[in-house]
């Protein structure tokens, strides 16, 4: 497959990846990186200079302040998140929930990824097109929800497809040709798939990250907001 290029971009754009260490990130970056379009890609994440910490609100702001001066910056992508952790393994039930883990979960993959929403939304151009998109899940798809279980990362992932919707109205009123987007993914071969069988069932991480560029590349404009899986289709809320 070749290397996704973001043609709908115009050429010498600038690329953010947040969460570049993980699977997916590193591999949305080696594509940017790769395409001949971009100027320049540069991965960010706890360990960078400047540093991104979910945990600490400064640092995503101190990022977004050092990057402004760089942009505009014409794709954001923030790949960061996490599915089981220190607190234990996804609760299957009821009786598993417990406040430290659903704490956690949600600094990770909401609470964190709204602030980078609201830091970092400010260096897209006003007035071209651009792609902001987050990295959600479809088990946080509500309308999809068959199989129950799960609880503090579905819900976590179903409020940040929220706060990604009501970000992209917000931001249409000042960038009105700007694209927020929440992305699945698919079952992809890393660290946080090994324990559910995502090593013998996962795709490679440079196929869902060529996957996902090339959705971004062709929503337009008024798919703003939306919910996509990684071959296009929309994704029930």
């Amino acid at each position: 497959m070749p290397t996704p290029s973001l043609q709908s971009l115009p050429h010498g754009y600038r690329a953010l990846v947040i969460g570049a260490a993980g699977a997916i990130g590193s591999a949305l970056l080696a594509h940017l990186q790769a395409d001949p379009r971009c100027a320049l890609a540069v991965g960010v994440g706890r360990h960078t200079t400047p540093s991104v910490d979910l945990d600490d609100e400064a640092t995503i702001a101190h990022a977004a302040q050092h990057f402004k001066a760089q942009g505009p910056w014409r794709c954001i992508i923030h790949a960061a998140g996490m599915l089981h952790g220190p607190h234990g393994l996804p609760e299957k039930r009821l009786g598993q929930l417990n406040y430290a883990q659903m704490e956690a979960t949600f600094r990770t993959n909401t609470f964190g990824p709204a602030l980078v929403l609201a830091h970092f939304a400010p260096l897209l151009p006003k007035q071209e097109r651009s792609l902001l998109a987050v990295l959600s899940a479809k088990v946080g798809s509500i309308g999809d929800n068959r199989l129950g279980g799960w609880y503090s990362y579905r819900a976590s992932k179903a409020a940040l497809n929220m706060l990604l919707k009501t970000a992209s109205i917000e931001v249409a009123r000042t960038h009105p040709l700007a694209v927020l987007a929440a992305l699945h993914p698919g079952t992809v071969r890393s660290a946080l798939s090994a324990p559910f069988n995502g090593a013998e069932i996962g795709r490679a991480p440079a196929d869902a990250a060529g996957d996902l560029l090339r959705v971004l590349d062709g929503l337009s404009a008024e798919a703003t907001g939306g919910f996509y899986t990684y071959n296009g289709d929309p994704l029930p809320w």
